[in-house]
């Protein structure tokens, strides 16, 4: 019996994947210690800003050329330059070992080779592989993403359930048409302006207390 794409990408983009995403909260768990984010207005304002004008849009145009791509040096060349895209160690970190365990985990439940890459990239390659469709994968790895982040502001600012669902289905829309919109964008539309974000995730790994690995 063929499984339905959308049933593998649902396992791939779910909490349980083992990837480990919840330990990390992408710079947020700074801004929320120097009061940058306290709540779910702010905690919006910052997850939008995130997804049109920072990893968000620039994670699912990497995905996509990763999925286009027709051999290892070019691969490599998308995955280098999402490393040198990180501003910080710990984002660094946070896309190679989210990459690492989605890999390991996709080539033995699925018997593909996959070398290890970064997070999106590592998707990327591997929905090409098992012939997923390209559109569905990068609306639910944004949404996943958002999710994610959602997940951590409960704990962090902190957010009650409600409010947090309702933060993250004002963003349904906003994943699709990022989505669908840098998947006809080149490498050369990669570009970044959350200063704030990017200096927070810096900060953030001198910060006295954490509960998040960035």
């Amino acid at each position: 019996m063929t499984t339905d794409p959308i049933l593998i990408l649902a396992q791939w983009l779910s909490p349980a994947y083992p990837v480990g995403s919840f330990t990390y909260s992408h710079g947020l768990e700074a801004l929320v210690e120097s009061g940058a984010v306290e709540d779910a207005a702010s905690f919006s304002e910052w997850l939008s800003d995130t997804m049109h004008h920072g990893a968000g849009q620039n994670d699912v145009i990497l995905l996509a050329h990763a999925y286009a791509a027709e051999n290892n040096d070019t691969l490599e060349e998308i995955d280098a330059l999402a490393q040198a895209l990180a501003p910080s160690a710990e984002r660094l970190l946070e896309t190679e070992q989210q990459g690492k365990a989605f890999v390991r985990t996709a080539a033995a439940i699925h018997d593909i080779e996959l070398p290890n890459l970064t997070y999106a990239v590592a998707v990327g390659r591997a929905a090409r592989l098992q012939n997923l469709p390209l559109a569905d994968t990068a609306r639910l790895f944004l949404h996943a993403f958002a999710a994610n982040l959602t997940s951590a502001a409960i704990r962090l600012v902190p957010l009650g359930q409600t409010e947090a669902q309702a933060v993250l289905t004002a963003t349904a829309p906003m994943c699709q048409q990022i989505a669908d919109h840098a998947l006809t964008q080149p490498l050369s539309a990669i570009a970044s302006s959350t200063f704030a974000s990017d200096i927070a995730s810096m900060r953030h790994e001198t910060q006295y207390s954490r509960l998040f690995r960035s």
